[in-house]
């Protein structure tokens, strides 16, 4: 019988009585090794109701002792980690070099949702006026809830719920059903660590669950990463609704290759930064521009070369570089821009589409891919490939190719490899995107630090995670307090106080 994988709500696993069920398949091998349970309507309002009763007294535990459920949750998935790692592998086909880096990001988060008493002590002004002192405290917000995809399962998750919890906010998440097992397990950890019942909850589901999320009055604010068209759904529905909100979306990511770039590191940055994990990163290089065509040629032929040694396999081959995309069906999808590519004029340097594993005839595998003389007219150019390929284009200048970048509609990520400080300082001041790297092809900001692009990469006004994170999950109240001195009466002022 096909495991089914249920609900974590108030504590306890349960499943939906007559649920919708979705397959839940391994990519490596393209078989289905389990079912996930789709929430409905009762079953996500059960854990909404499960997160309000628990808030009141999550609410009032003091920072550290939530702090301390932190500590012991970072504990327990170091511990963990290796099984966290399988689980990943198992249904999103990450090698298992790639699901632990995954997996140290988030608990990197942990690590600094730790912080709480310092992140949450406020403001402090005495004297204001005579006998008069002022103060601003940051208090949780109530029920929130996060929405996740399945490129990170244990990563994202972890950039939204542990800050939240130690802010004193209850959550309910709900993950990606495609790979639903390593988020969950990753919760029961935290539930062992010492957390109350009620204040994780996560909901297994499609659309209805997500739609009683944004619709529902008790939840307060909204957190999601994934495609753009459905950040945007997310972000206009929670808003209407009258929640916070904040929606991160796709990306087209570029790197600049100067002249004077030092050609050898950065191809070996390229390489890991476009094929790592598939591609399936809102931070993977999918464009470098080369600026002039003898830049361009080096980087293509080296670039081929490099190609030569990857190895593409099932995840629990710690020896192969990445593996297989996530479903047959964005398999197809990753072919479909390769192939429009080519029909539109591009040179397929390096042809992933027809790639074979070995044992594995039958998973979701697409081949790392180059294309060369790639333009901004094409399909493949507009759209977020969201897989293993890597698309050269080719300018005269630097002002050229920062053009292009600043005039796409995404605007997460980008790098420029350069030897030269006042080219990179002028890229760094001038560039219309998120998150900047110089030299450096993956600039994802570390735990104390926030995450979030620019233009229709993000939806709202506060990143993720870090120190946006924390007023993400608060609200400030501010309050002016005066005692009197004794025996001393104030008149009446009709004038504005200063």
């Amino acid at each position: 019988m096909t495991a089914l994988v249920g609900h974590l709500i108030n504590g306890e696993m349960i499943t939906d009585t007559n649920t919708r069920t979705q397959d839940v398949f391994n990519p490596s091998t393209g078989g289905v090794d389990k079912q996930v349970a789709l929430a409905s309507k009762k079953t996500v309002e059960e854990a909404i109701a499960s997160a309000k009763a628990a808030f009141p007294e999550w609410r009032n535990t003091p920072p550290n002792k939530r702090a301390r459920v932190m500590f012991r949750f970072k504990e327990l998935l170091e511990k963990n980690a290796d099984t966290i790692c399988k689980l990943i592998g198992q249904e999103h086909g990450k090698i298992s070099h790639d699901a632990a880096g995954e997996l140290q990001r988030g608990i990197e988060n942990v690590e600094y949702a730790c912080g709480a008493p310092e992140l949450l002590k406020g403001e402090h002004s005495k004297n204001v006026g005579p006998n008069i002192d002022s103060w601003s405290e940051f208090q949780p917000l109530g029920v929130v809830a996060g929405i996740t995809p399945f490129n990170f399962p244990a990563m994202v998750p972890m950039w939204m719920f542990p800050l939240a919890i130690v802010c004193g906010n209850t959550f309910i998440l709900k993950p990606s059903e495609r790979d639903p097992s390593s988020t969950l397990y990753i919760a029961q950890l935290l539930h062992e660590a010492g957390l109350p019942d009620g204040v994780l909850n996560v909901v297994n589901g499609d659309k209805e669950a997500v739609d009683v999320l944004l619709t529902h009055q008790d939840i307060k604010a909204v957190s999601f990463v994934g495609s753009t068209p459905i950040a945007e759904y997310i972000y206009t529905t929670a808003n209407a609704n009258g929640k916070r909100c904040q929606a991160l979306g796709g990306a087209k990511n570029h790197a600049i290759i100067m002249p004077d770039a030092d050609m050898d590191n950065a191809i070996n940055q390229l390489v890991g930064a476009a094929f790592g994990s598939c591609g399936e990163r809102c931070m993977a290089l999918s464009v470098a521009v080369a600026v002039g065509d003898e830049a361009a040629d080096t980087l293509v032929t080296k670039m081929s070369e490099a190609m030569k040694s990857l190895k593409v396999g099932a995840f629990d081959n710690a020896s192969n570089d990445f593996g297989p995309v996530i479903s047959a069906a964005h398999k197809q999808k990753v072919q479909g821009y390769i192939t429009s590519a080519e029909k539109e004029g591009a040179k397929i340097v390096v042809d992933g589409r027809d790639i074979a594993v070995e044992g594995h005839e039958q998973g979701f595998f697409v081949g790392a891919t180059l294309i060369d003389n790639v333009t901004t007219t094409m399909e493949s150019y507009e759209a977020e490939i969201f897989g293993p390929v890597l698309q050269v284009m080719r300018v005269k200048t630097m002002e050229e190719a920062m053009t292009l970048i600043n005039d796409h509609e995404y605007g997460n990520g980008t790098c420029i490899f350069t030897r030269d400080g006042e080219a990179a300082r002028y890229f760094s001041d001038n560039i219309q995107v998120g998150m900047v790297g110089i030299n450096v092809p993956l600039p994802v900001p570390v735990a104390y630090h926030s995450f979030g692009g620019w233009k229709r990469s993000l939806f709202g006004d506060l990143h993720a995670y870090g120190p946006d994170g924390v007023r993400f999950y608060t609200k400030r109240k501010t309050i002016t307090q005066r005692w009197p001195s004794s025996g001393v009466r104030e008149g009446v002022s009709m004038s504005f106080p200063s």
